[in-house]
This record gives C-alpha cells, sequence and structure tokens, in this order.
C-alpha cells in the first residue's frame, strides 16, 4: 500500500511562497493537484519517476516549481507569488507502472492520494 502525506499549507499573503511537501512510502511519478471549493480538482504540476521530466499547469507556470529528492522520496511544490486564485486543498498523488511515462496531467490515471493540505493566499 503506498502511503503518501503532504505537508507546508497554511496561510500567507498575496505575493508570499509556501513550499508543500509530500512524503512517500517509495518512488513514483508524481503530482500535485488541487481543488478549490466549488471547483473541480485540477492538475497543478507533474514530475517523472526520475525527476528529469515536468509538468506544469498553464495557471502556475512560471510561479512554481515542482522537484522531488529521490533519495528520501519526498516531492515538493515551491509555490512563489502566490495570487488568492491558489487558494484551495493541494493534493499529491502517485501514479504507479511504467516508469518511462512522462509527467501526467489526468487525475483518473493516479492511483493513489494524499489527504490534502490547506493553502488559503489572502489579498
Amino acid at each position: 500500500q503506498v502511503q503518501l502525506v503532504e505537508s507546508g499549507g497554511g496561510l500567507v499573503q498575496a505575493g508570499g511562497s509556501l513550499r508543500l511537501s509530500c512524503a512517500a512510502s517509495g518512488r513514483y511519478a508524481m503530482g500535485w493537484f488541487r481543488q478549490a471549493p466549488g471547483k473541480e480538482r485540477e492538475f497543478v504540476a507533474g514530475i517523472s519517476w526520475s525527476g528529469g521530466s515536468t509538468r506544469y499547469a498553464d495557471s502556475v507556470k512560471g510561479r512554481f516549481t515542482i522537484s522531488r529528492d529521490n533519495a528520501k522520496n519526498v516531492v515538493y511544490l515551491q509555490m512563489n507569488s502566490l495570487k488568492p486564485e491558489d487558494t484551495a486543498v493541494y493534493y499529491c498523488a502517485a501514479k504507479t507502472g511504467n516508469r518511462l511515462v512522462a509527467p501526467d496531467p489526468d487525475s483518473r490515471r493516479y492511483d493513489y492520494w494524499g489527504q490534502g493540505t490547506q493553502v488559503t493566499v489572502s489579498s
């Protein structure tokens, strides 16, 4: 059973930064997703099993950076220049199987999910 534990959420003013962490029980291709109240879950960023390939939603490009420490099985999401519209519950997700796959924006293809961490950006 894959376990994912997110941390690092909180309350920050617009223009500020936060770093989310996702500790996994193994090494997998990973993604970050978010869900705001009344909205569907959306893709934020993804990183390949090796860490050599990343992908971002257009709304966060240039502001967010996904990375991983494979020695620790931790994936990070560095969020800079935060906006009120970034407010959401952020989830990390693991995709098992083929290690050569590129980062995947489709939430349906992820197998395991963390419990989520709240990020609130005040204006």
